[in-house]
């Protein structure tokens, strides 16, 4: 798990392939807060991938699957945010993230706000029930806020502080980018399917409906 607060920008600086995954050679541009270890989730724009080994002073290895680099950004592109995995003593300053990209999107502009950047994208449609105003997305591992949402496209506020760690205001249209949805989103959906599909009660006589409302 992770929240979407990326540490600092790196670079994939070698793929090696092989028969049904590749391994990735990864280089941050910054200091680890302490050292990697061995089988630790590493988030590499959003793509949960593990540690398997550590090269000196500060890069890592890690395996992605034929399917990961076919349905991602990481078999194409070299700059990269990188993330640790979230610790159980950690403040939750993002919003949850699993690593698992749901889907690719696009920036179509970036526009200057005052400080900030507006940076709006497309979506495709199977993810349009998890985009929601005002709620939370990954985008290349980064957690935004949406600000709006129309038809396929939605778009997000970027502050300084997010221009300055992250590769989000080094991308230009039309760019791909891995969309991670909120992952609370879409379990309730599968529980309302669940419950208009088969019509029946969990234990204490409530419907999903009534879950939801009452908070769970």
């Amino acid at each position: 798990m992770f929240t979407g607060l990326v540490l600092g920008k790196g670079r994939i600086i070698a793929r090696k392939p092989g028969h049904e995954e590749s391994e990735l050679t990864v280089e941050p541009f910054f200091d680890w807060d302490e050292p990697l270890v061995i089988g630790e989730s590493i988030s590499v724009s959003g793509v949960c991938l593990t540690v398997t080994k550590v090269l000196a002073p500060k890069a890592f290895t890690a395996y992605a699957s034929s399917f990961t680099l076919k349905v991602t950004t990481l078999g194409r592109e070299n700059l990269v945010n990188l993330e640790r995995a979230l610790k159980l003593t950690d403040r939750l300053g993002g919003h949850i993230v699993t690593g698992h990209v749901d889907g690719l999107g696009r920036l179509l502009s970036i526009k200057p706000s005052g400080q900030s950047l507006i940076c709006q994208f497309s979506f495709p449609n199977d993810l349009a029930p998890y985009i929601v105003a005002k709620g939370s997305i990954a985008i290349d591992g980064v957690s935004l806020t949406v600000n709006e949402v129309s038809g396929s496209n939605f778009s997000v506020n970027l502050i300084p502080q997010t221009s300055n760690v992250t590769t989000l205001s080094d991308l230009k249209a039309p760019r791909t980018v891995n969309l991670e949805t909120d992952i609370l989103g879409r379990y309730v959906r599968r529980l309302l399917e669940f419950s208009q599909n088969s019509n029946s009660k969990p234990s204490g006589g409530l419907t999903i409906e009534d879950l939801i409302l009452k908070g769970f």
